[in-house]
């Protein structure tokens, strides 16, 4: 597995990481803990450095397990983990970035990930209640304890980005980026992170299984699956969008790559600071999607994916208006 350096933040990871959300988070049904830390396992032995988790999973459950999985080779990897969500009685409750929270949200991320320290520690959603500043403020404290090592955001507007940098070098921003999902592009964050020499780390980049090509609008999603509530996975959404994965199919079948392997290696391509999150709870998908750190898109490739990709038009919003409201703040 290639490695990448995320910016200019000296924090080298695998190419590909791995998303371990959706082992027993959003998903439906969770993989029995057993089968979840055996296949975190079985990511690290097949190259992959870069493991991300979150308090609010579960709520801690997925900590947990990634603390359990990855503790034989802790020194060998870099966990990325997150803070800002209120949880009360295991629901989340709005969000909360004061400083006493994110210090005490560390403590016990600590505890539950079986470690000294967290590589990446980012702040979920930006906290409109809490000054940028008093964030990074709180985790440049924790940095210098030790704590941390590195300071991240998920999903903030390019001018909160260049706010919190002022006071804490950012390391990385976490934000949706795929070919169905591209603001990154329009709305300032990938120029902050040339300009600032950050890191970008796309989750979802394999739009929540839509690119994969596994979905269409027959499918149908467990009661407990959080993409029942995306616009972009009615049935009609579902339907208009599959031109996409035909795209990917068709570049895909030039390489003998599948579509995911196409859409993976495409973010790869943009920068060479981009490292994607794909998750998965199976190995033979697991194994796919690492395959595609081996694709080489040509720049003809490139290309046709842009030239195509423009003529089509995605249907549906990637999240209900609530959330929306959340990010780009």
């Amino acid at each position: 597995m290639q490695k990448r350096e995320l910016g200019q933040s000296g924090l080298i990871v695998s190419a590909l990481g791995f998303g371990c959300m959706g082992l027993n988070f959003g998903y439906g049904t969770a993989l029995p803990r057993a089968e979840a830390v055996a296949l975190i396992r079985a990511a690290y032995e097949r190259g992959v450095t870069f493991f991300d988790t979150a308090e609010v999973y579960g709520p801690y459950t997925n900590e947990e397990l990634v603390g359990e999985a990855l503790e034989p080779v802790r020194d060998e990897v870099v966990i990325a983990t997150k803070f800002g969500f209120n949880i009360i009685e295991g629901q989340m409750a709005g969000l909360n970035s004061r400083p006493a929270q994110i210090r005490a949200v560390c403590d016990a991320s600590l505890k539950r990930l079986r470690t000294s320290h967290i590589d990446l520690f980012y702040q979920h959603r930006v906290d409109p209640e809490v000054p940028i500043e008093d964030v990074a403020g709180a985790v440049q404290d924790l940095i210098r304890e030790g704590k941390v090592k590195h300071f991240g955001l998920s999903e903030p507007s390019a001018a909160t980005v260049r706010r919190a940098h002022a006071v804490q070098k950012v390391s990385a921003l976490q934000n949706e980026y795929s070919l169905w999902t591209r603001g990154p592009e329009t709305n300032g964050i990938m120029a902050a992170c040339a300009e600032l020499g950050i890191g970008l780390v796309p989750y979802s980049p394999l739009g929540k299984g839509f690119l994969t090509g596994a979905m269409t609008k027959e499918t149908t999603l467990p009661d407990n699956d959080f993409r029942r509530a995306l616009p972009r996975f009615t049935a009609q959404a579902m339907d208009a969008n599959q031109a996409l994965v035909e795209l990917l199919g068709t570049i895909g079948a030039r390489h003998n790559a599948t579509p995911a392997q196409v859409a993976l290696a495409w973010l790869l391509a943009q920068n060479p600071w981009i490292a994607p999150i794909p998750g998965t709870t199976k190995l033979h998908r697991l194994e796919e999607n690492l395959g595609a750190a081996a694709l080489a898109l040509t720049l003809a490739d490139l290309a046709d994916i842009e030239q195509a990709a423009a003529n089509i038009n995605i249907e549906g919003e990637r999240y209900p208006a609530h959330l929306l409201a959340m990010v780009g703040r």
